[in-house]
């Protein structure tokens, strides 16, 4: 065998010495910490695709509208609640330009983060009915999700999609929601980690699905707009971000500024809550929030105790984008589309030299380039090769950390300058020199 880009005994020695009783179980935030000591003892950076982050500056109109913010003092006031008026009425011009749904602006709640839009939903929908106490995830999904649901005590289902795609999907899904304890369905779309992209058709099956037995539906748009397979940059216009609110009245969806807008270090997004079910009263609620109505009940009851509100500057951002893309100003597909030349370059690299792309269609239709792509090795599992890998300098993650039921990583591409590209080759053609295929 040739020589490993890392050195061998390094990989070794910060592997046992940090502990992990298998690293290709590892969380992100773990593998991320065993590459930075790899790093540091090698003296070699890596090709680094564990990390979701954006890889793009943030885009200017935000920042120049936080600063504007800043001057005028709200620093020192807290915000409302349910978010300041700007950024709700934004909001709610946004979902009608781009998804082309109508919802007020009372339904639209800023949260630190889609993360805590997450914890929120999922700490108040599971009191919705008393007799549902389940959560259905659409799996592979966002591993961090599922942690939310253990620290709180809920309880949860999960599928890999891939193996239901289509007409598929309505029996599987009928097969969880005929029990009658599935109180909410959970998943992203374009989707984290397998960048598949659910067809207006599949939407359609989840909306009839979930009208039929009354569960709420979640649905994580952090990559907005970025099948780049089609261009919904044109407010008003058609195609719009394919979503499950076309089809159905009890929804919420978690816009984020980080990904679509870099703007991920001021930790906001926007929930997103369908009027029906905002203004829906549920009477099992009562006892924990002291209100049947779910607007209610998750703003003045979870919002409330979790953070009472986020920044108020970023808000001010936010509100900015949002009006800039209402307005035609700004194009946000076209301040993303670096991510899909990379990933298209990066996918071939890595089939060049013997890899595969795990999830590869949507249906019948070749998977769009974007924020993340899979790859498997013959021979290897997915935790096998996360491990392997480290030898090459090459981070990702373990699929079977997201409730895949496939073989391989997450790759993410945003962190990869096109300047490693020649190194990403040398490194993985070693690779296939250590690891020939038959």
């Amino acid at each position: 065998m040739k020589p490993t880009p890392i050195d061998a005994n390094i990989v070794k020695t910060k592997i046992t010495e940090s502990r992990l009783p298998n690293v290709g179980r590892a969380s992100i935030r773990e593998v991320k910490r065993l590459i930075n000591e790899i790093e540091i003892a090698s003296g070699k950076k890596f090709i680094r695709m564990e990390m979701g982050i954006p890889g793009l500056p943030a885009v200017q109109i935000g920042i120049d509208a936080q600063k504007a913010a800043l001057d005028r003092g709200v620093a020192a006031i807290y915000p409302d609640i349910d978010g300041i008026p700007e950024l709700k009425n934004e909001m709610a011009r946004f979902c009608k330009n781009f998804l082309d749904i109508d919802v007020k602006p009372s339904s639209c709640i800023p949260t630190v983060g889609s993360m805590q839009a997450g914890m929120a939903i999922f700490m108040t929908v599971r009191h919705l009915h008393k007799e549902k106490d389940t959560t259905l995830f659409i799996d592979p999904g966002f591993p961090v999700q599922k942690l939310q649901h253990r620290i709180i005590g809920a309880k949860f289902e999960t599928f890999d999609v891939y193996e239901y795609r289509g007409d598929k999907l309505r029996a599987k899904l009928e097969s969880y929601l005929s029990k009658g304890n599935i109180h909410s369905i959970v998943y992203s779309n374009p989707n984290n980690p397998s960048w598949v992209c659910l067809t207006d058709n599949e939407l359609r099956i989840i909306a009839e699905v979930a009208a039929k037995y009354d569960a709420v539906v979640v649905e994580d748009l952090a990559y907005f707009g970025m099948d780049f397979r089609h261009d919904i940059s044109t407010p008003g216009v058609p195609p719009f971000q394919p979503t499950v609110a076309k089809y159905y009245d009890k929804y919420i969806l978690m816009v984020s500024s980080s990904k679509a807008f870099s703007y991920a270090g001021e930790r906001l997004a926007v929930m997103v809550i369908s009027d029906a079910l905002f203004s829906g009263n549920y009477p099992d609620l009562v006892p924990n929030f002291g209100s049947e109505s779910l607007g209610h009940a998750i703003v003045y009851g979870t919002v409330y105790a979790l953070t009472s509100g986020t920044s108020h500057s970023a808000q001010h951002a936010m509100a900015a984008i949002l009006k800039a893309c209402n307005d035609g100003d700004y194009n946000l597909v076209q301040g993303m589309v670096a991510y899909r030349d990379k990933a298209h370059e990066m996918k071939r690299l890595f089939t060049e030299n013997g890899f595969e792309i795990v999830y590869d269609k949507d249906e019948d239709q070749p998977l769009s380039d974007g924020f993340y792509f899979t790859i498997g090795y013959p021979g290897f599992t997915g935790e096998e090769l996360l491990e392997e890998l480290l030898y090459y300098g090459i981070s990702a993650i373990s699929l079977s950390t997201c409730g895949s039921g496939r073989q391989g990583l997450r790759a993410c591409v945003s962190l990869v300058h096109p300047s490693q590209f020649p190194e990403l080759e040398a490194r993985l053609k070693v690779f296939r020199e250590n690891h020939p295929l038959l």
